[in-house]
């Protein structure tokens, strides 16, 4: 095997492959939505050259909405960075310590991952119905019938209640990923502090989230992509209403590509998600420390 993977040939010969694949499907789309940015064009008129007009008109808020829609992207993206993982990562640490049930929890916990997103998104929209749905039922089974609203309807509550399912969805998610990297640790490390008298939460502070450091920077890095390029369930909730309140770059990019068939505005927006999700990647990647172990 070593004296296959020193051959170049060999190695050009399974590298090229997935290389092709990467720039026919990942590649060449972009660059072609790049084109397509710099140009006046509705699918089927003449295209006419414009160079940055469209990304203009996007930091001047056209279409109306965007600003907001970045904005939210940003607090979605810091909402399951600083909530999001660090309660995947308690629900890894506590369930891996052999808890009764630990794989019930387990599989509870990553049950809303293999869901279908529009399966969840319908499921939500029950929770929130102002007419039948569980939320208001709960609020008036308490007492609380003066909190009974309608969650989606209004501007003041319908982000915070879209946000709270993003978050939720993929908790599970991060904890798979940080439960399965926790189990990589040796188990006689563990042993060996609580023979010197550590405690679980010294344990866990001072040996489990330093070994599985590499593993946390993916889950952040994860989640801040997932965030910035999130669209299904917002827009199965709400559409982006009411009123621009719940809107993210990828519902405007939708309107404006399939229903007013901007496509030089519409490639310019994701060309500005593309650009978004790379620089943010670059950015944890140099200010995220995580040192590999090998035990």
């Amino acid at each position: 095997m070593d004296r296959i993977l020193s051959n170049k040939k060999y190695i050009f010969l399974f590298v090229f492959p997935a290389f092709l694949l990467f720039v026919t499907t990942i590649m060449i789309p972009i660059a072609y939505s790049g084109y397509l940015s710099t140009l006046d064009w509705n699918g089927y008129s003449e295209k006419v050259f414009i160079g940055f007009e469209n990304y203009k008109n996007l930091f001047a808020d056209f279409p109306e909405g965007f600003t907001i829609g970045v904005k939210n992207s940003l607090l979605l993206a810091l909402l399951s960075i600083f909530i999001q993982v660090p309660i995947a990562l308690i629900l890894a640490i506590v369930i891996s310590k052999g808890l009764k049930g630990e794989k019930f929890f387990r599989t509870v916990y990553f049950i809303p991952v293999i869901i279908s997103t529009t399966v969840i998104g319908q499921l939500w929209l029950k929770v929130y119905q102002p007419k039948y749905g569980v939320l208001n039922y709960l609020l008036s089974a308490i007492g609380l019938d003066n909190l009974k609203q309608s969650w989606l309807a209004s501007t003041e509550t319908a982000l915070a209640c879209v946000f709270f399912v993003c978050v939720w969805q993929y908790i599970g998610y991060h904890m798979l990923l940080l439960y399965s990297a926790i189990k990589s640790i040796p188990k006689t490390i563990l042993e060996a502090a609580r023979v010197d008298g550590a405690s679980n939460l010294q344990i866990a502070r001072h040996i489990t989230i330093p070994l599985i450091k590499p593993m946390i920077k993916v889950c952040v890095t994860f989640a801040l992509i997932g965030s910035l390029k999130t669209f299904d369930l917002i827009y199965v909730l709400t559409k982006g209403g009411p009123v621009h309140s719940t809107e993210v770059p990828t519902t405007i990019m939708y309107r404006v590509l399939l229903s007013e068939n901007n496509y030089g505005l519409g490639s310019a927006m994701a060309i500005f998600i593309v650009i978004e999700c790379l620089l943010f990647t670059v950015f944890i990647q140099r200010g995220f420390k995580a040192e590999a172990h090998t035990y």
